[in-house]
């Protein structure tokens, strides 16, 4: 063990970017994207589930709320998302003294609201179009044609 120890030091003896301890940084990093994409992957799931329900009610009170919730995250980039659940919650007034500010104010929170809300919005359209289509009509999709050649 100690051998491979010394090797790995020897390694990397001459390397600003990957020393000892920038490779423990690393691993944080990946054990904190993945868990960031697991929670928000599994709640978003758990948020779309109603959401796509709803999205093909045929009472508009019901789907056109989910439309535009989806309408609006589909079509802004997940960068600025996070950009404005992150710096944005401190603009509310009162929001520093409540409960909910020692989790807001970490980085890791703001960002498993913004992935999960994102997440939430691009299920409930690719789940609802199917069941909006009548019976026996065709998808949008072709069947591949074969080539003829004279």
């Amino acid at each position: 063990m100690d051998a491979l120890t010394t090797w790995f030091h020897d390694l990397l003896a001459g390397n600003v970017i990957f020393t000892p301890q920038t490779l423990g940084y690393y691993w944080d990093g990946l054990v904190t994207t993945t868990q960031l994409v697991f929670l928000s992957l599994v709640i978003g799931l758990v948020l779309a589930v109603p959401l796509a329900i709803g999205r093909s009610s045929s009472r508009r009170w019901i789907s056109l709320p989910i439309y535009a919730y989806t309408y609006v995250f589909r079509g802004t980039p997940l960068l600025i998302q996070l950009y404005i659940i992150y710096y944005g919650v401190v603009f509310f007034d009162g929001i520093q003294e409540t409960f909910l500010w020692p989790l807001l104010r970490e980085a890791f929170y703001p960002a498993l609201i913004a992935f999960t809300l994102n997440t939430a919005a691009y299920t409930p359209r690719s789940s609802a179009a199917p069941s909006r289509r009548p019976p026996g009509a065709r998808s949008r999709r072709r069947e591949p044609t074969a080539c003829r050649m004279p």
